[in-house]
C-alpha cells in the first residue's frame, strides 16, 4: 500500500494550500498520469474522475490564517499530515513530492520531481490542484475583481493591480510580501 502525496498552492498570494494523498490499486488502468502542471485543465478533470473512481484518497488543506501563523512550509506539511491521516486505510509507505517530509509516524520518502515519476504522486498532484482550483474559482464569485478564476490567487499583474486598488481580502495571505506591504500602508 504505497501512497503518493503532493500539494497545490504554496506560491499564491491568496487561498489555502491543499494536499492530497492517493493509493492507486496495482491493476489501475489510468492512462496519462503526470505532474498536474504539465496537463491541460480538461485532462486533469478527466483524470480526477478516474482517480476518484478507483483509488483510496484524501484531500486536506491549511487556510490562509494558518499559513500566516505557522508559515507556508509548515502549513504545507500540516496539510499533508491531515491528508494522510484522513485516509480510511493506513499506507505501508508514503512517497512525498519534494525534498522534505512532514513529521509523522509513517514510513516515508521524499522524492524530488516525484509528481512526474511515481503515478501515485502524479494522481495526488492532480487531486490537489483540481480541488484548489475549484476553491479559487468559487472565491472569485465573492471577489471578482481579483481574477482568481484565471490566476488562482497567484501574483499575476492582474491580481497585483487589483490588490493595490482594492486592498487585501480575508483570503489573502497577510504574511506574503506583496500583501504585507499593503497592510503597512
Amino acid at each position: 500500500m504505497i501512497a503518493g502525496v503532493d500539494e497545490a498552492g504554496r506560491g499564491p498570494l491568496a487561498g489555502p494550500v491543499v494536499a492530497a494523498v492517493v493509493i492507486l490499486p496495482d491493476d489501475h488502468a489510468i492512462i496519462g498520469l503526470d505532474d498536474s502542471k504539465k496537463l491541460t485543465a480538461k485532462a486533469r478533470a478527466r483524470l480526477e474522475l478516474e482517480i476518484m473512481a478507483c483509488a483510496h484518497f484524501s484531500v486536506a488543506q491549511c487556510c490562509e490564517s494558518e499559513i500566516d501563523e505557522i508559515n507556508i512550509l509548515q502549513a504545507t506539511m500540516l496539510a499533508m499530515v491531515r491528508a494522510v491521516e484522513g485516509l480510511a486505510i493506513r499506507p505501508g509507505h508514503v512517497l512525498v513530492d519534494g525534498n522534505r517530509l512532514p513529521r509523522w509516524g509513517f514510513s516515508a520518502e521524499a522524492v524530488i520531481g516525484g509528481d512526474a515519476i511515481h503515478p501515485c504522486i502524479s494522481a495526488a498532484s492532480i487531486l490537489a490542484k483540481e480541488c484548489r482550483d475549484r476553491l479559487m474559482i468559487a472565491a472569485a464569485e465573492q471577489y471578482p475583481q481579483y481574477g482568481w478564476e484565471r490566476n488562482k490567487g497567484y501574483g499575476t499583474a492582474e491580481h497585483l493591480a487589483a490588490l493595490r486598488q482594492y486592498g487585501p481580502t480575508p483570503l489573502h495571505r497577510k504574511s506574503f510580501a506583496p500583501v504585507a506591504q499593503l497592510e503597512l500602508l
